[in-house]
């Protein structure tokens, strides 16, 4: 009941972008109270903005975290979705790795594990994998980005126009059920467009601060994504909404 009613307020929320806690109270018949424990709960997983007398859609997010900050930020979970992914890939695979912290995980993941081709835009996922001579790296051009060790611009776009891969394993800043798959960095969100174009299956690595995040830069909506991966502290509300789109959610336990 409780998540089918937060269901219903997300749905209102992103048809009329602003509702007052009065209309909710009157159309659940239920007391002031509940609407605002479920507009507090929702706010923390940023699907709203609490305003007086009722909640507006958030704002997109316009800063990205330093690659530093990430980098520390939940890294057991990163690690564990890293892993976890390898069940994804086949010996002989063509695939494409995004820049991120956890994609950093998965190709760490595949050294010594699988023998395939990668393209990515990641200057440190591409000395990574360069350490095992069984992986065949092609690493995209481009303008270097300052602090992520990463390449983006038309270069690294028209690159990656030339390639067709089996699969995409993507990096985001954030995922939600409405905005879909989105992120900070415009050029680098040009580059996901292409390559998501021209993959057969779209994998997501992301923990579970990732859900609920809407970012400036919109990449794709969620019909356009096949796998997500995260971790067991997802929001339940969002992967239940996500699997009945037809989207495969895997969950990983993470060890203490």
């Amino acid at each position: 009941m409780m998540h089918e009613r937060r269901r219903k307020i997300e749905e209102l929320l992103n048809e009329k972008e602003v509702i007052k806690v009065s209309e909710l109270v009157e159309m659940f018949d239920v007391s002031i109270e509940t609407i605002r424990r479920d507009l507090e709960y929702m706010e923390e997983q940023e699907l709203l903005k609490r305003v007086y007398g009722g909640a507006v859609l958030p704002q997109p997010k316009a800063l990205e975290p330093s690659y530093e900050s990430r980098e520390d930020k939940n890294y057991k979970e990163k690690r564990a979705i890293g892993h976890a992914a390898l069940q994804y890939v086949q010996d002989n695979d063509v695939i494409a790795i995004d820049i991120g912290t956890t994609t950093l995980e998965f190709a760490k993941a595949l050294v010594g594990r699988r023998k395939v081709t990668v393209l990515t835009n990641s200057m440190k996922i591409a000395m990574v994998l360069s350490e095992d001579s069984n992986i065949r790296v092609l690493m995209l051009g481009g303008e270097v980005r300052y602090g992520d060790y990463s390449v983006s611009g038309f270069l690294t776009v028209n690159n990656m126009k030339g390639f067709n891969t089996e699969k995409l394993f993507l990096g985001i800043g954030g995922l939600s059920v409405s905005k879909g798959a989105t992120d900070y960095h415009m050029e680098e969100s040009n580059w996901r467009r292409v390559a998501i174009e021209g993959t057969q299956k779209v994998i997501v690595l992301a923990d579970h601060s990732k859900i609920g995040v809407a970012a400036m830069n919109k990449v794709c909506p969620m019909s356009d994504l096949d796998v997500i991966i995260t971790d067991s502290q997802a929001d339940e509300q969002f992967v239940h909404r996500v699997r009945e789109l037809g989207v495969e959610v895997k969950q990983v336990e993470v060890e203490e």
